[in-house]
Protein backbone atom coordinates (compact mmCIF):
# COMPACT_ATOMS: atom_id res chain seq x y z
CA UNK A 1 0.00 0.00 0.00
CA UNK A 2 2.58 2.42 0.87
CA UNK A 3 4.52 1.76 -2.38
CA UNK A 4 1.20 2.24 -4.40
CA UNK A 5 1.08 5.51 -2.43
CA UNK A 6 4.77 6.41 -3.05
CA UNK A 7 4.32 5.88 -6.85
CA UNK A 8 1.15 7.56 -7.12
CA UNK A 9 3.06 10.59 -5.65
CA UNK A 10 6.17 10.39 -8.04
CA UNK A 11 3.40 10.01 -10.84
CA UNK A 12 1.76 13.29 -9.46
CA UNK A 13 4.67 15.59 -8.90
CA UNK A 14 5.70 14.28 -12.23
CA UNK A 15 2.51 15.40 -14.07
CA UNK A 16 2.94 18.84 -12.44
CA UNK A 17 6.86 19.17 -13.23
CA UNK A 18 5.82 18.51 -16.89
CA UNK A 19 2.73 21.14 -16.92
CA UNK A 20 5.18 23.32 -15.45
CA UNK A 21 7.93 22.82 -18.28
CA UNK A 22 5.79 22.73 -21.00
CA UNK A 23 3.69 26.42 -20.02
CA UNK A 24 7.88 28.11 -19.65
CA UNK A 25 7.93 26.77 -23.59
CA UNK A 26 5.02 28.29 -24.15
CA UNK A 27 6.02 31.45 -22.81
CA UNK A 28 9.33 31.37 -23.93
CA UNK A 29 7.72 30.94 -27.64
CA UNK A 30 5.98 33.74 -27.45
CA UNK A 31 6.56 37.34 -28.13
CA UNK A 32 6.95 38.28 -24.26
CA UNK A 33 9.04 35.79 -23.93
CA UNK A 34 11.66 36.58 -27.05
CA UNK A 35 12.14 40.55 -25.21
CA UNK A 36 12.92 39.36 -22.21
CA UNK A 37 12.76 35.78 -22.36
CA UNK A 38 15.93 34.69 -20.31
CA UNK A 39 14.91 33.90 -16.61
CA UNK A 40 11.83 32.28 -18.68
CA UNK A 41 14.75 30.22 -20.64
CA UNK A 42 16.84 29.33 -17.04
CA UNK A 43 13.47 28.12 -15.62
CA UNK A 44 12.67 25.76 -18.61
CA UNK A 45 16.70 24.53 -18.41
CA UNK A 46 15.98 24.05 -14.55
CA UNK A 47 12.94 22.13 -15.26
CA UNK A 48 13.87 20.13 -17.99
CA UNK A 49 17.36 19.02 -16.47
CA UNK A 50 14.81 18.13 -13.29
CA UNK A 51 12.36 16.11 -15.05
CA UNK A 52 11.67 12.67 -14.29
CA UNK A 53 12.88 10.36 -17.61
CA UNK A 54 9.69 8.80 -17.30
CA UNK A 55 8.51 11.67 -18.19
CA UNK A 56 10.47 12.54 -21.48
CA UNK A 57 8.43 10.71 -23.73
CA UNK A 58 5.70 13.08 -22.68
CA UNK A 59 7.86 15.86 -23.63
CA UNK A 60 8.83 14.46 -26.47
CA UNK A 61 5.56 14.18 -27.68
CA UNK A 62 5.07 18.03 -27.08
CA UNK A 63 7.70 18.71 -29.21
CA UNK A 64 6.67 16.56 -32.07
CA UNK A 65 3.13 16.77 -32.02
CA UNK A 66 2.00 20.91 -30.66
CA UNK A 67 5.23 22.20 -32.22
CA UNK A 68 5.06 21.60 -35.60
CA UNK A 69 4.84 23.63 -38.11
CA UNK A 70 1.04 24.99 -39.23
CA UNK A 71 0.21 22.78 -42.60
CA UNK A 72 -2.14 25.47 -43.94
CA UNK A 73 0.23 28.19 -43.07
CA UNK A 74 3.12 26.05 -45.45
CA UNK A 75 0.94 25.51 -48.09
CA UNK A 76 -0.53 29.25 -48.35
CA UNK A 77 3.30 30.51 -48.50
CA UNK A 78 4.33 27.68 -50.84
CA UNK A 79 1.21 28.40 -53.14
CA UNK A 80 2.24 31.89 -52.87
CA UNK A 81 5.78 31.67 -53.65
CA UNK A 82 4.89 29.33 -57.25
CA UNK A 83 2.86 31.80 -58.15
CA UNK A 84 5.03 35.04 -57.44
CA UNK A 85 8.74 33.35 -57.02
CA UNK A 86 10.74 36.51 -55.34
CA UNK A 87 12.97 36.89 -51.94
CA UNK A 88 10.57 37.81 -50.08
CA UNK A 89 8.07 35.04 -50.45
CA UNK A 90 10.76 32.10 -50.43
CA UNK A 91 11.54 34.07 -46.79
CA UNK A 92 7.90 33.45 -45.92
CA UNK A 93 7.76 29.78 -47.42
CA UNK A 94 10.72 29.00 -44.92
CA UNK A 95 10.03 30.97 -41.73
CA UNK A 96 6.22 29.12 -42.21
CA UNK A 97 7.80 26.03 -42.86
CA UNK A 98 10.81 25.89 -39.83
CA UNK A 99 9.06 23.85 -36.81
CA UNK A 100 8.37 26.35 -33.75
CA UNK A 101 10.48 24.04 -32.09
CA UNK A 102 13.58 25.03 -33.64
CA UNK A 103 13.45 28.31 -32.31
CA UNK A 104 12.40 27.30 -28.72
CA UNK A 105 15.94 25.29 -28.90
CA UNK A 106 17.55 28.28 -30.35
CA UNK A 107 16.05 30.59 -27.55
CA UNK A 108 17.52 27.88 -24.45
CA UNK A 109 20.73 27.79 -26.03
CA UNK A 110 21.27 31.70 -25.85
CA UNK A 111 20.96 30.87 -22.20
CA UNK A 112 23.38 30.03 -19.28
CA UNK A 113 23.86 26.02 -19.02
CA UNK A 114 21.47 26.24 -22.38
CA UNK A 115 23.84 24.37 -24.80
CA UNK A 116 24.44 21.23 -22.03
CA UNK A 117 20.95 21.21 -22.37
CA UNK A 118 20.04 20.56 -25.40
CA UNK A 119 22.88 18.12 -25.89
CA UNK A 120 21.31 16.38 -22.78
CA UNK A 121 18.04 16.16 -24.37
CA UNK A 122 19.17 14.55 -28.30
CA UNK A 123 21.37 12.41 -25.65
CA UNK A 124 17.93 11.11 -24.18
CA UNK A 125 16.35 11.42 -27.77
CA UNK A 126 18.38 9.27 -30.04
CA UNK A 127 18.25 6.43 -26.86
CA UNK A 128 14.92 6.17 -27.61
CA UNK A 129 14.72 6.76 -31.44
CA UNK A 130 15.48 3.42 -32.54
CA UNK A 131 12.17 2.46 -30.71
CA UNK A 132 10.24 5.68 -31.43
CA UNK A 133 10.67 6.77 -35.33
CA UNK A 134 7.83 8.86 -34.94
CA UNK A 135 10.85 11.31 -32.89
CA UNK A 136 12.75 11.72 -36.09
CA UNK A 137 11.48 15.01 -37.10
CA UNK A 138 12.64 16.05 -33.59
CA UNK A 139 15.95 14.70 -34.46
CA UNK A 140 16.14 16.57 -37.83
CA UNK A 141 15.62 19.51 -36.06
CA UNK A 142 18.12 18.93 -33.29
CA UNK A 143 21.07 17.71 -35.62
CA UNK A 144 20.46 20.71 -38.26
CA UNK A 145 20.88 23.13 -35.28
CA UNK A 146 23.95 21.52 -33.12
CA UNK A 147 25.74 20.95 -36.76
CA UNK A 148 25.55 24.87 -36.94
CA UNK A 149 26.21 25.73 -33.22
CA UNK A 150 29.33 23.34 -32.92
CA UNK A 151 30.50 24.20 -36.64
CA UNK A 152 34.15 23.75 -36.40
CA UNK A 153 34.55 27.30 -36.91
CA UNK A 154 33.12 28.42 -33.49
CA UNK A 155 35.36 25.54 -31.60
CA UNK A 156 38.49 25.94 -30.05
CA UNK A 157 41.58 23.28 -31.13
CA UNK A 158 44.06 22.92 -27.75
CA UNK A 159 46.87 20.68 -27.02
CA UNK A 160 45.88 18.68 -23.98
CA UNK A 161 49.09 17.87 -21.87
CA UNK A 162 50.47 16.75 -18.16
CA UNK A 163 50.14 20.18 -17.00
CA UNK A 164 46.24 20.36 -17.99
CA UNK A 165 43.84 20.40 -15.27
CA UNK A 166 43.51 17.17 -13.45
CA UNK A 167 39.54 17.08 -14.44
CA UNK A 168 40.20 17.09 -17.93
CA UNK A 169 43.09 14.28 -18.05
CA UNK A 170 40.48 12.22 -15.97
CA UNK A 171 38.08 12.65 -18.83
CA UNK A 172 40.24 12.30 -21.27
CA UNK A 173 40.96 8.64 -19.73
CA UNK A 174 37.48 8.12 -19.32
CA UNK A 175 36.56 8.90 -22.86
CA UNK A 176 39.35 6.98 -24.62
CA UNK A 177 37.32 4.49 -27.01
CA UNK A 178 39.86 2.94 -28.91
CA UNK A 179 43.22 2.14 -27.08
CA UNK A 180 41.86 1.97 -23.18
CA UNK A 181 44.32 4.31 -21.26
CA UNK A 182 45.60 1.76 -17.96
CA UNK A 183 45.74 4.46 -15.12
CA UNK A 184 47.86 8.01 -14.94
CA UNK A 185 50.99 6.13 -15.47
CA UNK A 186 49.81 4.89 -19.37
CA UNK A 187 48.24 8.48 -19.42
CA UNK A 188 51.52 10.57 -18.82
CA UNK A 189 53.19 8.32 -21.60
CA UNK A 190 50.91 9.58 -24.33
CA UNK A 191 51.19 13.01 -23.00
CA UNK A 192 55.02 12.99 -23.79
CA UNK A 193 56.99 15.22 -26.29
CA UNK A 194 56.55 12.00 -28.74
CA UNK A 195 53.11 11.54 -28.36
CA UNK A 196 50.62 14.29 -28.74
CA UNK A 197 46.99 15.13 -27.90
CA UNK A 198 44.51 17.54 -29.04
CA UNK A 199 40.89 18.44 -28.50
CA UNK A 200 38.45 20.67 -29.47
CA UNK A 201 36.20 22.81 -27.23
CA UNK A 202 33.60 24.99 -27.34
CA UNK A 203 33.21 28.44 -25.94
CA UNK A 204 29.92 27.40 -24.41
CA UNK A 205 30.97 23.90 -22.66
CA UNK A 206 34.91 25.11 -21.80
CA UNK A 207 36.01 22.20 -19.69
CA UNK A 208 34.37 19.96 -21.50
CA UNK A 209 36.53 17.93 -24.59
CA UNK A 210 33.97 17.56 -27.42
CA UNK A 211 36.41 14.87 -28.96
CA UNK A 212 40.22 14.33 -29.53
CA UNK A 213 42.67 12.77 -31.07
CA UNK A 214 46.13 11.26 -30.20
CA UNK A 215 49.19 11.02 -32.42
CA UNK A 216 52.44 9.51 -32.17
CA UNK A 217 55.52 11.68 -33.37
CA UNK A 218 58.08 8.86 -35.08
CA UNK A 219 61.01 8.06 -37.51
CA UNK A 220 58.37 5.95 -39.78
CA UNK A 221 54.90 4.80 -40.20
CA UNK A 222 54.02 2.64 -37.88
CA UNK A 223 52.83 -0.81 -38.35
CA UNK A 224 51.70 -2.35 -34.90
CA UNK A 225 49.52 -0.53 -32.10
CA UNK A 226 51.66 -2.33 -29.21
CA UNK A 227 54.96 -0.57 -29.46
CA UNK A 228 52.59 3.06 -29.59
CA UNK A 229 50.99 2.31 -26.28
CA UNK A 230 53.53 0.66 -25.00
CA UNK A 231 53.70 2.91 -21.45
CA UNK A 232 57.29 1.85 -20.86
CA UNK A 233 58.98 2.87 -23.52
CA UNK A 234 61.00 5.42 -23.93
CA UNK A 235 60.63 8.73 -25.84
CA UNK A 236 62.44 9.53 -28.56
CA UNK A 237 64.20 12.68 -29.30
CA UNK A 238 62.68 15.36 -31.45
CA UNK A 239 65.45 15.45 -34.23
CA UNK A 240 64.08 11.35 -35.36
CA UNK A 241 60.35 13.08 -35.99
CA UNK A 242 59.62 12.40 -39.51
CA UNK A 243 55.93 10.80 -39.05
CA UNK A 244 52.83 12.35 -37.48
CA UNK A 245 50.84 9.14 -36.77
CA UNK A 246 47.42 9.45 -35.52
CA UNK A 247 46.62 6.43 -33.33
CA UNK A 248 43.33 6.56 -31.83
CA UNK A 249 40.42 9.21 -31.73
CA UNK A 250 37.56 9.18 -28.97
CA UNK A 251 33.54 11.45 -29.50
CA UNK A 252 33.55 12.20 -26.19
CA UNK A 253 29.44 14.00 -26.22
CA UNK A 254 27.25 11.56 -27.44
CA UNK A 255 24.68 14.01 -28.22
CA UNK A 256 26.59 15.07 -31.09
CA UNK A 257 26.62 11.88 -33.06
CA UNK A 258 26.38 12.65 -36.59
CA UNK A 259 27.73 16.21 -36.19
CA UNK A 260 30.86 16.65 -38.43
CA UNK A 261 33.89 17.02 -36.07
CA UNK A 262 36.54 14.42 -36.24
CA UNK A 263 38.04 15.04 -39.78
CA UNK A 264 38.77 18.82 -39.02
CA UNK A 265 40.14 18.03 -35.88
CA UNK A 266 43.18 15.80 -38.15
CA UNK A 267 43.31 17.76 -40.52
CA UNK A 268 43.64 21.04 -38.38
CA UNK A 269 46.16 19.00 -35.70
CA UNK A 270 48.12 18.21 -39.33
CA UNK A 271 48.55 21.72 -40.02
CA UNK A 272 49.67 22.49 -36.57
CA UNK A 273 52.21 19.87 -36.46
CA UNK A 274 53.18 21.37 -39.89
CA UNK A 275 54.05 24.61 -38.65
CA UNK A 276 55.63 23.47 -35.27
CA UNK A 277 57.86 20.39 -36.84
CA UNK A 278 59.24 21.11 -40.33
CA UNK A 279 60.52 18.13 -40.18
CA UNK A 280 57.72 16.35 -40.05
CA UNK A 281 56.66 14.41 -44.02
CA UNK A 282 54.18 12.33 -43.19
CA UNK A 283 50.78 11.74 -42.09
CA UNK A 284 48.75 9.07 -41.73
CA UNK A 285 47.05 6.87 -38.92
CA UNK A 286 47.26 3.35 -37.61
CA UNK A 287 43.69 2.14 -37.43
CA UNK A 288 41.71 -0.68 -36.84
CA UNK A 289 39.39 -2.49 -39.34
CA UNK A 290 36.32 -2.88 -36.68
CA UNK A 291 34.00 -4.78 -39.78
CA UNK A 292 36.75 -6.61 -41.29
CA UNK A 293 35.85 -10.09 -39.37
CA UNK A 294 31.96 -9.54 -39.64
CA UNK A 295 32.18 -9.22 -43.15
CA UNK A 296 34.47 -11.82 -43.95
CA UNK A 297 32.43 -14.39 -41.51
CA UNK A 298 29.10 -13.24 -43.26
CA UNK A 299 30.68 -14.88 -46.66
CA UNK A 300 29.80 -12.54 -48.85
CA UNK A 301 29.93 -12.84 -52.61
CA UNK A 302 33.50 -11.86 -53.75
CA UNK A 303 32.79 -12.59 -56.98
CA UNK A 304 30.15 -10.08 -57.10
CA UNK A 305 32.37 -7.01 -55.35
CA UNK A 306 32.42 -3.91 -57.75
CA UNK A 307 35.39 -2.60 -59.20
CA UNK A 308 37.28 -6.01 -59.59
CA UNK A 309 39.54 -6.44 -62.47
CA UNK A 310 39.59 -9.66 -64.56
CA UNK A 311 39.82 -12.97 -62.69
CA UNK A 312 40.15 -11.27 -59.52
CA UNK A 313 36.79 -12.73 -57.84
CA UNK A 314 38.23 -16.33 -58.64
CA UNK A 315 41.19 -15.29 -56.84
CA UNK A 316 39.81 -13.98 -53.81
CA UNK A 317 37.71 -16.97 -53.64
CA UNK A 318 40.87 -19.06 -53.60
CA UNK A 319 42.30 -17.12 -51.03
CA UNK A 320 39.02 -17.89 -48.80
CA UNK A 321 39.61 -21.27 -49.72
CA UNK A 322 42.74 -21.71 -48.46
CA UNK A 323 41.96 -20.19 -44.88
CA UNK A 324 38.91 -22.31 -44.40
CA UNK A 325 41.02 -24.98 -45.20
CA UNK A 326 43.98 -23.84 -42.90
CA UNK A 327 40.85 -23.09 -40.25
CA UNK A 328 38.75 -26.36 -40.96
CA UNK A 329 35.97 -25.06 -42.39
CA UNK A 330 35.40 -22.17 -40.07
CA UNK A 331 37.02 -18.72 -40.30
CA UNK A 332 36.25 -17.61 -37.14
CA UNK A 333 39.28 -19.49 -36.01
CA UNK A 334 41.48 -16.61 -36.90
CA UNK A 335 40.06 -14.75 -33.78
CA UNK A 336 42.11 -17.27 -31.80
CA UNK A 337 46.58 -15.86 -31.55
CA UNK A 338 46.93 -19.60 -31.63
CA UNK A 339 46.11 -20.23 -35.29
CA UNK A 340 48.10 -17.38 -36.71
CA UNK A 341 50.96 -18.85 -35.64
CA UNK A 342 50.41 -21.70 -37.80
CA UNK A 343 49.80 -19.70 -41.07
CA UNK A 344 52.37 -19.96 -43.91
CA UNK A 345 53.45 -16.93 -46.07
CA UNK A 346 51.22 -17.87 -48.47
CA UNK A 347 47.97 -17.95 -45.62
CA UNK A 348 49.05 -14.79 -44.93
CA UNK A 349 48.78 -13.58 -48.29
CA UNK A 350 45.18 -14.87 -48.46
CA UNK A 351 44.46 -12.93 -45.47
CA UNK A 352 45.62 -9.11 -46.65
CA UNK A 353 43.80 -9.95 -50.39
CA UNK A 354 40.84 -10.36 -48.46
CA UNK A 355 41.55 -7.28 -46.25
CA UNK A 356 42.78 -5.54 -48.91
CA UNK A 357 38.87 -6.45 -50.97
CA UNK A 358 36.99 -5.34 -47.68
CA UNK A 359 38.77 -1.83 -47.38
CA UNK A 360 39.39 -0.90 -51.55
CA UNK A 361 36.19 -2.61 -52.49
CA UNK A 362 33.37 -2.29 -50.26
CA UNK A 363 34.09 0.85 -48.06
CA UNK A 364 31.95 3.31 -50.71
CA UNK A 365 29.23 1.04 -49.85
CA UNK A 366 26.74 1.42 -46.82
CA UNK A 367 28.33 -1.76 -45.66
CA UNK A 368 31.94 -0.39 -45.42
CA UNK A 369 33.90 -0.27 -42.56
CA UNK A 370 33.02 2.73 -40.41
CA UNK A 371 37.04 3.65 -40.02
CA UNK A 372 37.60 2.67 -43.19
CA UNK A 373 34.59 5.64 -44.41
CA UNK A 374 35.42 8.04 -42.05
CA UNK A 375 39.05 8.60 -43.10
CA UNK A 376 38.79 7.81 -46.68
CA UNK A 377 35.93 10.99 -47.03
CA UNK A 378 38.27 12.83 -45.32
CA UNK A 379 40.71 12.55 -48.24
CA UNK A 380 42.90 9.82 -46.87
CA UNK A 381 44.79 7.62 -49.02
CA UNK A 382 44.83 3.47 -48.54
CA UNK A 383 48.00 3.53 -47.93
CA UNK A 384 49.13 -0.33 -46.21
CA UNK A 385 47.92 -3.16 -44.43
CA UNK A 386 49.84 -4.57 -41.40
CA UNK A 387 49.35 -8.38 -40.38
CA UNK A 388 49.32 -8.53 -36.28
CA UNK A 389 48.71 -4.57 -36.00
CA UNK A 390 46.83 -5.61 -32.56
CA UNK A 391 46.69 -9.19 -31.88
CA UNK A 392 45.07 -8.17 -28.62
CA UNK A 393 41.93 -10.10 -28.11
CA UNK A 394 39.76 -7.35 -29.15
CA UNK A 395 42.19 -7.07 -32.25
CA UNK A 396 41.27 -10.56 -33.16
CA UNK A 397 37.73 -10.92 -32.74
CA UNK A 398 37.41 -7.54 -35.24
CA UNK A 399 40.02 -8.03 -37.53
CA UNK A 400 42.03 -11.30 -37.16
CA UNK A 401 44.59 -8.62 -36.21
CA UNK A 402 44.96 -6.80 -38.91
CA UNK A 403 45.61 -2.50 -39.06
CA UNK A 404 45.44 -0.13 -41.51
CA UNK A 405 47.72 2.73 -42.34
CA UNK A 406 45.90 5.58 -43.89
CA UNK A 407 47.93 8.34 -45.57
CA UNK A 408 46.79 11.96 -45.23
CA UNK A 409 48.65 14.06 -48.22
CA UNK A 410 47.88 17.28 -47.24
CA UNK A 411 48.16 18.73 -51.17
CA UNK A 412 45.54 15.86 -52.11
CA UNK A 413 43.23 15.44 -49.38
CA UNK A 414 40.19 17.35 -51.58
CA UNK A 415 41.06 15.33 -54.64
CA UNK A 416 41.32 11.70 -52.49
CA UNK A 417 37.88 12.87 -50.65
CA UNK A 418 36.22 13.97 -54.63
CA UNK A 419 36.99 10.58 -55.89
CA UNK A 420 35.66 8.36 -52.74
CA UNK A 421 32.27 10.39 -53.05
CA UNK A 422 32.64 8.83 -56.65
CA UNK A 423 33.00 5.47 -55.87
CA UNK A 424 36.41 4.81 -55.87
CA UNK A 425 38.91 3.94 -52.94
CA UNK A 426 42.72 6.04 -53.70
CA UNK A 427 45.25 3.00 -52.99
CA UNK A 428 48.68 2.82 -53.05
CA UNK A 429 50.54 0.24 -55.17
CA UNK A 430 50.87 -2.19 -52.43
CA UNK A 431 47.33 -2.27 -51.38
CA UNK A 432 46.56 -2.55 -55.83
CA UNK A 433 49.03 -5.36 -55.75
CA UNK A 434 46.77 -7.12 -53.33
CA UNK A 435 43.65 -6.89 -55.60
Amino acid sequence: MLDELRLAARRQRGSRDLRALVRGCKQLLSDRGEMGGMPVALEVIERLVDLDEDWLDAFFAYLGEDLNPDPAAVLRAAQAYQQQPDPVLLAALTEAAEPPRQELLRRLNRAAGGTAAVLRLRRALLERLPRHPELAGIEADLLHLLSSWFNPGFLQMKRVDWQSPAQLLEKIIHHEAVHQIDGWDDLRRRLQPDRRLFAFFHPALPDEPLIFVEVALLPEMPDAIGPLIDKRSTPLEPDRFRVAAFYSISNCEPGLRGVSLGNFLIKSVALQLKRELPRLKTFCTLSPIPRLAAWLLSNPDLRALPGLGKGRGDALEAARERLLKRCEGDLSALQAASVHERLDDDDRRALMALGAACLALVSPTPKGDPVARFHLDNGARLERLNLRGNPSPRGLKQSFGLMVNYLYDLDSIEAHHARFRSGEVVRSRAVAALL
